[in-house]
């Protein structure tokens, strides 16, 4: 493991999931202090999670991406507990729902607006409510899981797809805003070995396998390997979304 972390401190929104919890092991196993949130009711699972990575000073709180008063709930704690500075801030809190694209009346408002709520205004809520403490490290950097469905419009519904394009444009945006104090970064996963998509089991993910070039769908391994990446390797790299899909994409 690099060990150009040690001393760092990173902020994995939504690190409870499985791609944020995949995250998690890897950054603190690199050197970093980790901070995860989560949801109420996996406060045990991020607990657990937090007690169980290597290293010291790791910790789980409760927030809310679509809900900026958790989030600066979250920022003073982060503050009294971590200092005035942090280094990384990943973006991994996600929610999706599966509508068919052509069925329009099935994709109402209330879903559509829970699906930016979470997927895209969370995500920029986050960066707003951090970008002090990432400008006060000095070099501090944004990682916001992205997907293939903002750029390929195939996905589990037109909303999702959208919300997904939205974080691309807005990751070439921030890291214009926010230099040079903060690179802003996106990792766009293909299908992911996770239970995300509801409804999506193992036949759905043999099928898609077997349709990808290199033949197998993405692990929340393969997807923190890029986010530890953006920090550790592409280090002149900002406004620029990593794809890690196994080719199907193309």
């Amino acid at each position: 493991m690099p060990s150009s972390l040690g001393g760092r401190l990173a902020l994995i929104v939504g690190g409870s999931g499985s791609i944020g919890a995949a995250t998690a092991q890897l950054f603190a196993g690199a050197g970093a202090r980790i901070v995860v949130t989560h949801r109420p009711r996996s406060v045990g699972s991020a607990g657990a999670l937090a007690e169980s990575l290597p290293g010291s000073g790791h910790f789980a709180f409760p927030a809310d991406v679509a809900d900026t008063a958790s989030l600066l709930a979250l920022r003073d704690t982060v503050r009294a507990r971590c200092g005035q500075a942090l280094h990384v801030l990943i973006n991994a809190a996600g929610f999706t729902e599966p509508v068919p694209h052509a069925d329009l009346e099935a994709l109402d408002d209330a879903l559509i607006d829970r699906m930016f709520a979470v997927n895209w205004r969370g995500q920029f809520a986050a960066i707003r409510t951090f970008a002090p403490m990432l400008k006060a490290s000095g070099d501090g950097l944004v990682v916001s899981i992205s997907s293939i469905a903002g750029q390929t419009g195939v996905g589990s519904s037109v909303a999702y797809c959208a919300a997904k394009a939205g974080i691309d444009v807005m990751t070439k945006s921030l890291a214009r805003a926010l230099a040079p104090e903060i690179r802003v970064m996106g990792v766009a996963p293909g299908v992911v070995d996770t239970s995300f998509v509801p409804g999506r089991g193992a036949d759905f993910n043999a099928k898609t396998a077997a349709t990808t070039p290199l033949r197998r769908i993405a692990t929340p391994q393969d997807v923190a390997e890029a986010v530890l990446a953006c920090a550790t390797s592409l280090l002149f790299s900002t406004g620029t979304t990593v794809v890690v899909d196994g080719g199907r994409s193309l």
